[in-house]
C-alpha cells in the first residue's frame, strides 16, 4: 500500500513491542508541568496567605492536575468535582439548553458560582475540557466576564513582574475590551492588537516582546517570573492560579480590582449578537476595505477609526471594526453558519450599547450593498 506522495505504508507493531523498544522513553508530562509552575506563579504567596480556592475541572484534561498542584505546593485547593463522563451529563446546561464546557458562562458553571461563599477568600476557577480557557469566580463579583478578568490580570502583572522586559507589550484581540487600552495607557505599556486567534501572540510570547496575550473568550497566557517564555498557547490553569496570587498579594480579589479600574475609567458594557448573512455576503465582509464604509457617525459620535487590518501586526481581521469616542463594534463572518457576529462595547450605558448594535447592522449592510 502506498500513502500520498508515494511513501510506503508505516510498519505497525503492538503497544507492548513499542514500550520495550530501545528508542522508547517514558516522560511524566503531568509532573513536568506541575514542577515548573513555581516559575510562572508566586505560589509561595498563595500558600502563605492561606487562600481557599475552589476548582471545577469540568470533567476535562486537567482533572488529575489540580490535586497534584495542591499537594506539591501545599495549597488549600478544593476540587469541586472530579467526575469524568463522556456525555457530560453532570453539567448544568448553557443559556440555550445545550451542554457546553464554557467556563465563562454563568449557566455552564452554575454549581461553582453557587459555592463561591464557601471559600474563605473566594477565588474559584473553572477550565474548559482541554484546559486552555479559564473562568474566575470571586466573592466580591461572582463570575467575572473574561474582559473584566483580563483587565485586572494585566493591571496586576505589569506591576508585579519586575524581571519582565521593560518594553514588553500587552497583546489583545480586536474584539477584546477597550478597558485594556485604557489600562495600558495608565501603565505606560504598548498595546499589540491583533486579529482573533491566539496564534498571533506566539512570536511575541516566545521572544519576550509580549508579556501577556489574551482574548475575550477567556484564553490567556503570560511570561514566566523571569521574563522567559512559559507557553505560546492558551493555558487555563495559570490564569486561574494567578487569580489567587492577585488576591494574596493585593489583599483584594480580581473583581474588586476591576471595580476600582471601572470607577477610574468608566464602566463599559459589552455584548455579542448575530445577524443573518449569505455565503456571498460573508465573503464580501471578509474582504471589505475601510473606504467602503461611508457612515461618519456611530451612536451619536463621530467615527474616528475604521479598521479592516489589525493595528498591531497589520494582518487582516477578516471583517470590520468601527470605533468612536465612547464605543465600538466589530463584525466578523462565521466560518460555519450563515451569520456574521457583531461584538460591541459602550462606555455610556445599555441604551448606547443597544444603539451601537443596531447601527452596526446598518453600517455593515450599507457597506455590503456598496461593495463591487
Amino acid at each position: 500500500m502506498l500513502l500520498e506522495g508515494g511513501l510506503k505504508d508505516v510498519r505497525r507493531i503492538s503497544l507492548e513491542q513499542a514500550r520495550r523498544a530501545s528508542s522508547t522513553r517514558e516522560h511524566d508530562f503531568l509532573d513536568a508541568y506541575v514542577s515548573d509552575l513555581g516559575n510562572v506563579i508566586d505560589l509561595d504567596a498563595i500558600r502563605g496567605s492561606g487562600i481557599r480556592m475552589g476548582v471545577d475541572p469540568l470533567g476535562g484534561a486537567g482533572v488529575h492536575y489540580w490535586a497534584r498542584i495542591a499537594e506539591r505546593y501545599g495549597l488549600y485547593l478544593e476540587i469541586v468535582s472530579e467526575e469524568v463522563d463522556p456525555t457530560f451529563r453532570f453539567m448544568t446546561v448553557d443559556w440555550d439548553g445545550k451542554i457546553r464546557m464554557d467556563p465563562s458562562s454563568p449557566y455552564a458553571i452554575q454549581r461553582l458560582i453557587d459555592l463561591k461563599d464557601r471559600f474563605e477568600i473566594a477565588c474559584a476557577c473553572a477550565c474548559d475540557t482541554d484546559h486552555d480557557r479559564h473562568g474566575i469566580v470571586t466573592r466580591s463579583a461572582g463570575l467575572l466576564p473574561p474582559n473584566h478578568y483580563l483587565t485586572a490580570a494585566i493591571y496586576y502583572l505589569f506591576q508585579h513582574r519586575p524581571k519582565w522586559r521593560e518594553g514588553a507589550a500587552v497583546g489583545k484581540t480586536v474584539v477584546s475590551s477597550q478597558m485594556i487600552d485604557r489600562v495600558c495607557a495608565k501603565l505606560g505599556r504598548n498595546l499589540y492588537e491583533v486579529p482573533v486567534g491566539f496564534k498571533w501572540f506566539a512570536d511575541g510570547l516566545l521572544d519576550g516582546s509580549l508579556g501577556f496575550g489574551g482574548e475575550e473568550s477567556g484564553g490567556a497566557s503570560f511570561l514566566r517570573l523571569d521574563g522567559s517564555v512559559w507557553t505560546t498557547d492558551k493555558d487555563g490553569i495559570v490564569p486561574s492560579l494567578l487569580a489567587a496570587e492577585i488576591t494574596a498579594r493585593m489583599g483584594r480579589d480580581p473583581g474588586e480590582i476591576y471595580r476600582a479600574l471601572a470607577h477610574e475609567f468608566g464602566e463599559p458594557l459589552y455584548d455579542r449578537v448575530e445577524a443573518a448573512a449569505t455565503a456571498e455576503e460573508k465573503a464580501v465582509l471578509e474582504r471589505l476595505s475601510s473606504q467602503q464604509v461611508t457612515h461618519t457617525d456611530l451612536a451619536g459620535e463621530t467615527i474616528h477609526t475604521i479598521l479592516t487590518h489589525a493595528p498591531g501586526n497589520g494582518a487582516p481581521i477578516g471583517g470590520l471594526k468601527v470605533a468612536a469616542e465612547s464605543g465600538w463594534f466589530a463584525a466578523r463572518p462565521s466560518g460555519t453558519e450563515d451569520i456574521y457576529k457583531i461584538y460591541a462595547e459602550s462606555f455610556r450605558g445599555n441604551d448606547h450599547l443597544r444603539r451601537i448594535l443596531e447601527e452596526a447592522q446598518t453600517i455593515v449592510g450599507a457597506a455590503l450593498a456598496a461593495a463591487p
